[in-house]
C-alpha cells in the first residue's frame, strides 16, 4: 500500500509531448505522479512505436527531468487478448475494428485502473484531449478545446466508474500550447511528432499481420457486384473494409467500392458510390454517459469514425442492448464493427458497435 498525504496519479506514459507534459501539468496542480509505459507488444523492429526501447527511454528520461517515480508494466498478455485477438476475430467476420477504442476500454482505464488501485493510488491519467466533469451525480465526458485534436470518440465506453477515477490534464489546452510548454520546461520531446496508425501493425499493413497471427487459414472467394455477378476474386475478405476503392485486385473500367464483406460466403461485394448511401442502422453494446438509459427517442450529433463529421441524427431505443439510428441524411460508408458516438453540444451522451 502507496501511503502519503497527496492524492496519488498513475499516468500512461507513451514517451510522447502529450504524456510528457500531462506529468508536468498534474504535478503543477499538487498529484504525486508515478509515471507508467506499458508493455503491450513485442516492437522489435519499430526504434519508434509505442512499445520499442526508444519510447520507454522517452518516458522514462522525461520522468528523471520532472523527478516523478517511473516504471514499466508488462500487459502483454492482456493487450494480446483484448486487443489483438479481437482485432483479428472482428475482420475474419467481416467486420472493421477499432484497437484503440479496445485498449481504452480494457487496458488503458482497465487492467491500468485495476492496478493503480491494488497499489493504493487514487486515480489514473492519460495524455488524451478530453474533459471530464461532474453535473449533479453522473460523471459527464466532453470534447476537448482544442477541436482538431479531440479525441472523446474513442473514450465513448468509460464507464461511470472508470471516468470518476480517471484525469485528462490535457483537456482544456490546445495542441500548440502544449508544444510550447514542453519547449519551456526543456523537454526533448517536444517537437517529437505524434504517432500515427494501429500501434501493432507495422507499415499499417493489416492484412498480412492477420495472414501471420491468424488461426484460421485465409481464402480466396468470390468478388461479386450487388446482383451476385462474379466479377473476379479476392485473396481473403480481411484485405477489405466498407467504402474501400483501391487495392480491389481487378479492373472494372469504372469506380466500384467495397459495399458488403459477405463473411458467411467468403465474398466480397462492390457496387456503386450510391450504393454506399445509408440512413438508417442498428446499434449495439451500448454505454451511456450523460444518461443512465435511453428511455425515449432523442436528437443527437453522431459520428460514424474517429475523423468524420458529425451529422444530425434520431436514437430510438429497441431493448436493453440494441438501438435504431436515423440520420437526416444519409451517410456513406457506415461500416458494421466501427463505434458511433453520440453528442450533444459537447457532451458526450454515449455510443456503441455499428452492427
Amino acid at each position: 500500500m502507496i501511503t502519503g498525504s497527496k492524492k496519488k496519479v498513475l499516468l500512461g506514459m507513451s514517451g510522447g509531448v502529450d504524456s510528457s507534459v500531462a506529468a508536468f501539468l498534474l504535478q503543477k496542480e499538487g498529484y504525486d505522479v508515478i509515471g507508467v509505459t506499458m508493455k503491450l507488444h513485442k516492437d522489435s523492429n519499430n526504434d519508434e512505436g509505442c512499445c520499442s526501447i526508444n519510447a520507454v527511454e522517452d518516458a522514462r528520461r522525461v520522468a528523471n527531468k520532472l523527478g516523478i517515480q517511473f516504471h514499466v508494466f508488462n500487459m502483454e498478455e492482456e493487450f494480446k487478448k483484448y486487443v489483438i485477438d479481437y482485432f483479428i476475430k472482428e475482420y475474419e467476420a467481416g467486420r472493421t475494428p477499432n484497437p484503440c477504442i479496445a485498449c481504452n476500454r480494457y487496458i488503458k482505464f482497465g487492467a491500468l485502473l485495476d492496478k493503480a488501485k491494488s497499489l493504493g493510488i487514487d486515480y489514473v491519467a492519460t495524455g488524451h484531449y478530453a474533459i471530464i466533469e461532474k453535473s449533479n451525480d453522473r460523471y459527464i465526458l466532453k470534447m476537448a478545446k482544442d477541436d482538431t485534436k479531440d479525441q472523446s470518440y474513442v473514450l465513448y465506453n468509460l464507464t461511470q466508474e472508470q471516468l470518476s477515477k480517471t484525469l485528462f490534464p490535457l483537456g482544456k489546452y490546445k495542441k500548440k500550447e502544449i508544444r510550447e510548454i514542453a519547449k519551456k520546461i526543456g523537454l526533448q520531446v517536444a517537437s517529437k511528432p505524434d504517432s500515427q496508425e494501429i500501434c501493432f501493425v507495422e507499415d499499417n499493413d493489416h492484412f498480412n499481420f492477420i495472414n501471420q497471427n491468424s488461426t484460421k487459414p485465409i481464402t480466396k472467394g468470390e468478388i461479386v457486384d450487388i446482383k451476385g455477378n462474379v466479377l473476379g476474386y479476392h485473396e481473403g475478405i480481411t484485405k477489405y473494409t466498407i467504402g474501400q476503392r483501391k487495392g480491389l485486385g481487378i479492373s472494372l473500367g469504372k469506380p466500384m467500392f467495397v459495399v458488403d464483406i459477405d463473411a458467411e460466403n467468403n465474398r466480397i461485394v462492390l457496387g456503386s458510390n450510391e450504393d454506399l448511401l445509408i440512413k438508417e442502422l442498428d446499434v449495439t453494446d451500448i454505454n451511456w454517459i450523460s444518461i443512465n438509459k435511453l428511455e425515449n427517442k432523442i436528437k443527437v450529433k453522431a459520428k460514424i469514425r474517429y475523423k468524420a463529421k458529425e451529422e444530425t441524427a434520431t436514437v430510438t431505443p429497441i431493448d436493453n442492448n440494441r438501438i435504431k439510428v436515423i440520420f437526416d441524411t444519409p451517410q456513406r460508408a457506415v461500416t458494421p464493427g466501427q463505434s458511433i458516438v453520440f453528442y450533444q453540444n459537447d457532451n458526450v451522451v454515449g455510443g456503441g458497435i455499428i452492427s
